[in-house]
C-alpha cells in the first residue's frame, strides 16, 4: 500500500484553518440551473472522473499530533465519501439545499470537502455545490464542475476568450484614504437569534457601459457596493468614515491546467467618505477604474506580506492557532467594510448535453463571517448579472437583506447614467 502525498497547508488555507468557526462555516456556495434532467448514475461517474483529472481536489486534512508546526493535506486517488446526492424533490428542497451550504461545511478530514446536491423541480436542476474554503475557493471548483459537464455530455466546454479589457491609462491612481484608518463598518440592522448566514440570491440585467468607457463592469459593481454602504450607514445615522472594499484577484488560467486550491490574491479598494455623495458618478467610475487596475497591477502575496511571517513553523500550529485568532480580534477594527467577489463573466458553457443542457444561471456566494458581516458575489451568463448577497444573523437579519438588494440594484442602475 502506498504512502499517499502529503502537501503543507499554504499560507491561505493555514489562516482560513486558524480563523474557522463552527457558528458560521466558512462555506462557497456555488448554483447553477440547468433546462433539463440529469442521470444520477452518469453524473455521479462524470463528477467523480473529473475529481480525478484534477487531483489537487481530492484531498483531505492528514491527522496529526497537537504539537505538529504544519498542517498537511493528503492526497487520495478516489474520494473517502459519495460526493454527490439527490435529496427528495419537493417545494422546500432548494432552500434547505441552500441552508446546508451555509450551515454544514464539508469535513477537511474527508476527501474531496466538497458536496454537490441535485435538486429537480419543476423547471428544471438545481446543482448546489458546497465548498469548505479552508481547501478550494469557487473559481477551483467551477472548473471541477466544467470537466465535470464535459464527460458528461460529451459537449466541449473549453473556456471563452476572456473580454477584451478598456486600453491601460497611463496616469497613476488617485488619493486614497489611508490604510491606517479604521474603515466603516457595516451599520447594525435587526439580527435574528439563529446563529449563521442569511442569502438572497437574484438576477439583474448587466450594466450598460458606453463604449470605449475608462472603466468595467467590474467597476460599476464596486461602485455600487461602496454606495449602496455609504446609503446604507446614512440610513441608520452611522458616521460618515472612509470604506475599503476588498476584492479578490484571479490570475490563474481557466483551462484544464488550472491549479486547483485558493488560487485568489486580496485587495483593498478604498473610498473617501467626499468621493460617496453621489455628485459626480462618472468621476467616481474613473478614480475607480485607475485604483482597480493599479491594485491588480501590483506584485502582492495571497494576503499580504504579514500572513506569510505569522503562518511560519515557529510554534505548533495550536499555539499558533490561538495567536492569530487573537490577532484577527485585535484588527477587527482594520478589517476592511466589506466584500465583493465578482466572477464576471462564466467562461465556460456548462454544457451537459442533451436532456440537461446548458446553464442558464449560476450563483456564487461568499462566506460573511463577522467583522465583515456582509459580502457581495456577482456572476454573468447571457447578458444577466447573477448577484449573491450573504450577511452574518449576528448583524443583519432577512429584512435588512431585502433592503442592501433594493439600494444595490438602484445604485448598480444610477451607474449607467454617466453620458
Amino acid at each position: 500500500m502506498t504512502t499517499p502525498l502529503r502537501i503543507p497547508f499554504p499560507v491561505v488555507d493555514e489562516v482560513s484553518r486558524h480563523c474557522d468557526r463552527e457558528a458560521e462555516p466558512n462555506t462557497v456556495l456555488i448554483e447553477v440551473h440547468l433546462p433539463g434532467d440529469l442521470d444520477p448514475g452518469r453524473l455521479r461517474k462524470a463528477f467523480t472522473e473529473a475529481l480525478r483529472r484534477h487531483p489537487r481536489s481530492l484531498a483531505r486534512e492528514a491527522p496529526g499530533p497537537w504539537y505538529r508546526r504544519r498542517y498537511e493535506w493528503e492526497l487520495t486517488d478516489e474520494p473517502d465519501v459519495e460526493v454527490v446526492s439527490f435529496p427528495p424533490p419537493g417545494k422546500d428542497a432548494l432552500r434547505d439545499a441552500r441552508a446546508r451550504a451555509l450551515t454544514q461545511a464539508p469535513p477537511l478530514a474527508q476527501s474531496p470537502p466538497v458536496r454537490l446536491e441535485v435538486v429537480a423541480g419543476e423547471e428544471g436542476t438545481a446543482l448546489v455545490l458546497t465548498v469548505n474554503h479552508t481547501a478550494l475557493d469557487g473559481p477551483a471548483c467551477l472548473r471541477v464542475l466544467a470537466t465535470a459537464a464535459e464527460l458528461y455530455g460529451g459537449r466541449d466546454n473549453a473556456p471563452a476568450a476572456p473580454p477584451v479589457r478598456p486600453p491601460d491609462v497611463p496616469q497613476g491612481p488617485p488619493d486614497t484614504p489611508s490604510h491606517w484608518t479604521p474603515p466603516a463598518r457595516v451599520a447594525r440592522g435587526t439580527p435574528e437569534a439563529t446563529r449563521g448566514n442569511g442569502l438572497l440570491l437574484t438576477e439583474l440585467a448587466l450594466p450598460h457601459r458606453p463604449k470605449g468607457s475608462p472603466y468595467t463592469v467590474n467597476d460599476q459593481l464596486m461602485v455600487a457596493t461602496a454606495l449602496t454602504i455609504a446609503h446604507w450607514n446614512r440610513e441608520r445615522g452611522a458616521a460618515r468614515r472612509p470604506l475599503r472594499i476588498t476584492m479578490p484577484v484571479d490570475d490563474r488560467p481557466r483551462d484544464a491546467s488550472m491549479p486547483i486550491g485558493n488560487g485568489t490574491r486580496l485587495v483593498e479598494v478604498p473610498f473617501a467618505p467626499e468621493e460617496l455623495d453621489g455628485d459626480d458618478l462618472r468621476e467616481l467610475l474613473r478614480r475607480t477604474a485607475l485604483r482597480t487596475r493599479a491594485l491588480k497591477a501590483l506584485p502582492r502575496p495571497q494576503l499580504g506580506h504579514g500572513a506569510r511571517l505569522l503562518t511560519a513553523p515557529w510554534a505548533p500550529v495550536t499555539c499558533r492557532a490561538a495567536f492569530i485568532r487573537g490577532l484577527r480580534r485585535a484588527a477587527a477594527p482594520w478589517t476592511s467594510t466589506t466584500l465583493l467577489s465578482n466572477i464576471g463573466r462564466i467562461p465556460y458553457a456548462l454544457d451537459f448535453g442533451d436532456g440537461a443542457g446548458r446553464a442558464r444561471a449560476v450563483w456564487f456566494s461568499a462566506p460573511a463571517q463577522m467583522p465583515r458581516g456582509l459580502t457581495f458575489t456577482t456572476a454573468s451568463t447571457e447578458g444577466r448579472l447573477h448577484l449573491a448577497l450573504r450577511w452574518s444573523r449576528a448583524l443583519l437579519g432577512s429584512g435588512d437583506g431585502d433592503r442592501l438588494l433594493d439600494l444595490f440594484a438602484h445604485h448598480l442602475h444610477s451607474t449607467e447614467a454617466t453620458e
